[in-house]
């Protein structure tokens, strides 16, 4: 559509939206004359009445009952005698003066009287002139109302937008978090500052004034400061750090002091500021400087916390999952005074969170909690709750009673990888990628220093048209050489096998992940682990933003000739891999095949069956070379 076409669209709106204001008024001016007009039925019955001669004849001949004298309308509404009850008087115009009228009434005895309808006049009038003005006052009022509105919003642009409790009925207590213990320790020890803080003054211990929760997003930090709110049964105020932020300098800082005048007036409590990333950044940062708004914010939430006015039984909780961009002046202590790591969850951690999630969900006995910690490494509190949720709505989609290990398998799966697509039919493709997954599957576990294989399937899930899963038999904090080299080996094991299968030729683009993954791997093994012949160097650091004052430019830390040397130890740790990748192949061609025709068929290997049938073909192997020697 054109702006001219635009242009005519709007004109006509408009045009329609005065004509119908206009059509309105009309209405409204033409109410006087309906109702003040003379009724249509009544016109008829002035055509169809008596004349005043008429009248006086027929009052003269005994034929009247009753008159009635109407000196404001002069008319007079006859009655005759011999009419029916309902019939209605006939109306008879009267002159100026009708003395004539008023002898021969008195004469020939008729009942006749004098009335008035001034009044039933005035209240016509009276009620077409409110009419008029009702509709007006109630659009006085309305545009009243509108300003009034926008006057107090004005008013309270600077007040703070913070959610208050009394007693923050959160519903989540210490119970029901799991999986951060030290975490609730730290936090525990707050409640107790709250609820007895004469146990730690009495000994000169003083009160912190800010608790900086930090972790990765889904680790529980709003919900730990949830069940804080829940214990401590103290006033709470939750916001988040960008609610203070507006587009106008000044309003945040403003907001910032009508909180703490808020939380001043309810001491002891709490106050819970979610995301406060979003205000605390780096003060002076950036292309250009920082942000003022911002800043001033900033500077008004650090003279609140500890500036020359003290704040007493005030406690700050504060969430961040990127730490590393905070200010400074605001982690130091006498702000925020702990700070708390709120990590990923390890084995023992996740088995209590999901024993947590399943209490109000039916869980078939024969599924293991302990089993789906064991592989789930790495996942959260939040991963671990979609986890059985997922599991849980697809149980009720297949119409089970109770959620089981196949629905969990499922879920994982899904949470993993994505959603499940249409399986391949039988075709070179599928071949194909079924050498490639296998070739991932066979070179790790023929591997000694790679993680066990959880499965093996031709189900495409997200992006991928197949997958191999390895799942960790432990924790794993540190990962040594070997570890690495024989990911980067394993990770080369698909490309490898269509190599080692169809030929140079034929290998296909599958391999464009996991090249870039072996990449990135063998340049930190020789940049940033000094895990090379370049010796125990580390050449390069993570790189920093530059909102954060960092360089604009990345300075190299090395000359070209130490360049020229990580591409070579780079392309030699990759290369070396790649050799051995396709040597273990070869060797077990035969496994590789039988492994290959089993996927094809049944599109999912579980890692157990896998691993068994490896070790029985090794097995076979030895003997064979047993009997030979």
């Amino acid at each position: 559509m054109t702006n001219l076409q635009k242009k005519a669209l709007i004109k006509q709106g408009s045009s329609k939206r005065v004509a119908w204001i206009g059509g309105l008024a009309a209405s409204l001016i033409m109410l006087p004359g309906i109702f003040g007009s003379t009724p249509v039925l009544a016109q008829k019955a002035d055509n169809n009445s008596l004349n005043y001669g008429e009248l006086i004849e027929k009052v003269k001949a005994g034929e009247v009952q009753k008159v009635e004298l109407d000196e404001t309308e002069q008319i007079a509404r006859v009655y005759l005698k011999g009419q029916k009850q309902n019939t209605p008087p006939q109306q008879v115009r009267l002159l100026t003066q009708n003395t004539e009228l008023i002898n021969t009434l008195k004469d020939k005895k008729v009942d006749f009287g004098e009335i008035s309808s001034a009044n039933s006049r005035a209240a016509v009038g009276l009620l077409i002139n409110l009419m008029w003005i009702l509709p007006l006052v109630a659009l006085m009022l309305l545009f009243l109302r509108r300003s009034t509105n926008a006057s107090s919003q004005a008013m309270n642009f600077g007040k703070s937008k913070a959610r208050f409790q009394m007693e923050a009925k959160t519903g989540v207590k210490f119970e029901d978090v799991a999986g951060v213990e030290e975490a609730k320790e730290e936090l525990q020890e707050v409640v107790t500052f709250l609820k007895q803080p004469e146990r730690f003054t009495a000994v000169g211990a003083r009160i912190p004034k800010g608790v900086l929760l930090i972790g990765p997003p889904g680790t529980g930090k709003t919900l730990l400061a949830k069940a804080i709110a829940g214990e401590a049964g103290v006033p709470f105020f939750s916001i988040s750090g960008s609610e203070f932020v507006e587009m106008f300098v000044g309003v945040g800082a403003s907001r910032v002091r009508d909180l703490f005048k808020k939380a001043k007036d309810n001491a002891p409590c709490l106050i819970f500021i979610d995301e406060i990333d979003a205000v605390g950044r780096q003060r002076g940062a950036g292309i250009g400087g920082g942000n003022d708004e911002r800043e001033q914010t900033l500077n008004q939430l650090l003279t609140e916390m500890d500036g020359f006015e003290g704040n007493t039984g005030i406690i700050i909780i504060a969430a961040t999952n990127r730490p590393d961009v905070l200010d400074a002046a605001l982690l130091r202590p006498g702000r925020f005074d702990r700070q708390v790591m709120v990590d990923a969850p390890d084995l023992k951690g996740r088995l209590e969170i999901l024993q947590v999630h399943a209490r109000n969900k039916k869980i078939d006995p024969s599924v293991s909690l302990e089993a789906i910690a064991r592989r789930t490494p790495g996942f959260t509190g939040a991963d671990l709750a979609n986890l059985l949720n997922e599991a849980a709505i697809l149980t009720a989609r297949r119409r089970k009673e109770a959620v089981t290990l196949l629905e969990i398998d499922a879920a994982v799966d899904r949470v993993v990888a994505g959603m499940e697509g249409t399986a391949l039919v039988d075709s070179k493709s599928k071949r194909l990628i079924a050498y490639h997954e296998v070739g991932h599957a066979l070179v790790g576990t023929l591997l000694k220093d790679h993680d066990p294989v959880q499965k093996v399937t031709l189900i495409p899930r997200g992006q991928a048209l197949g997958l191999t899963w390895f799942t960790p038999n432990e924790e794993q904090g540190l990962i040594s050489r070997s570890q690495l080299k024989a990911r980067i080996t394993a990770t080369l094991g698909g490309r490898a096998a269509e190599e080692v299968v169809f030929g140079k030729p034929e290998v296909t683009t599958g391999a464009g992940d996991d090249l870039q993954k072996v990449t990135g791997m063998a340049r930190q093994m020789v940049t940033r682990f000094g895990m090379s012949e370049l010796g125990p160097l580390s050449l390069e650091n993570q790189s920093g933003e530059v909102f954060l004052g960092r360089d604009w430019m990345n300075k190299s830390d090395y000359s070209e000739e130490i360049a020229a040397k990580i591409d070579l130890q780079v392309r030699e740790i990759v290369n070396n891999s790649y050799i051995k990748a396709k040597e273990l192949l070869e060797q077990n061609r035969i496994v590789l095949e039988r492994l290959v025709d089993l996927l094809a068929e049944q599109e999912t290997i579980e890692g157990e069956l896998f691993r068994k049938i490896v070790a029985d073909h090794a097995q076979v192997a030895d003997e064979k070379l047993a009997i030979s020697h």
